[in-house]
């Protein structure tokens, strides 16, 4: 009796670190900035020459015109990484992105997390988005960026046989629990290295450090002899 409890207590243990490690691995393949399952991954280029790719996650809202203004005033292309459901609400916004030479890139329609659902709402959510990004005028390459930087089977499986790029990042200043302007613009200009790809978050009233910081970034890395990009340019230097 007491063996067969010693065996039924050590399958148990063994069951429960297997259960750890699977958990883990998951995890840390969601989450991971530099590998997935399928397809293209690219969190930044590899390249000598001093050029950054600023990219802004989710909207556009209302505050998205102010984010176009510090752009045009500083002459720096970026990349918006767009909602299609924001982008369709304020579809002007989009329009005015295009017109002043910037990049839209695919973020879902309505911001979810891409894992743990159907390969229909995979695509409905990324081809709703094209759609919108289509509909005001963009007409290059969409790259794709996932919510919150997740991802597991279904989406890179998508968007490898899609034959599409997903984009995270390598430098992502504003992610840390409220951080100060200044902070944001130091931790950038210190991390950024050749072929960057920067992760800001600008568009909300909650992010007033990381909009005030936009051109304390741009001329922090201008005065490293940076130029800047956006992320499709950025990807054709590999």
């Amino acid at each position: 009796m007491a063996r067969k409890l010693r065996i039924t207590a050590i399958v148990v243990v063994v069951l429960v670190l297997v259960l750890a490690g699977c958990a883990y691995g998951t995890y840390t393949l969601m989450n991971s900035r530099t590998y997935q399952l399928f397809g293209d991954i690219v969190n930044r280029v590899d390249t000598s020459e001093k050029v950054v790719a600023l990219t802004f996650d989710d909207g556009p809202t209302e505050r998205t015109g102010e984010v176009l203004d510090i752009l045009g005033d500083a002459d720096v292309p970026a990349t918006f990484y767009v909602e299609g459901d924001q982008l369709t609400e304020y579809p002007e916004i989009g329009r005015r992105m295009v017109e002043d030479g910037h990049e839209l890139g695919n973020h879902t329609a309505s911001h979810r997390r891409m894992i743990f659902v159907s390969s229909e709402t995979v695509r409905e959510e990324i081809e709703s988005t094209d759609e919108a990004i289509r509909s005001v005028g963009y007409d290059g390459d969409i790259t794709f960026r996932p919510p919150n930087g997740k991802k597991l089977y279904g989406l890179p499986r998508y968007l490898s046989d899609h034959g599409r790029t997903t984009v995270t990042w390598d430098v992502e200043p504003d992610s840390v629990s409220s951080p100060s302007t200044d902070e944001i613009v130091s931790s950038t200009v210190d991390q950024v290295r050749p072929g960057s790809i920067v992760l800001l978050h600008v568009m909300y009233p909650s992010r007033e450090a990381s909009l005030a910081a936009v051109p304390g970034i741009i001329d922090g890395l201008k005065e490293h002899g940076y130029t800047f990009t956006t992320v499709s340019r950025l990807l054709d230097m590999r």
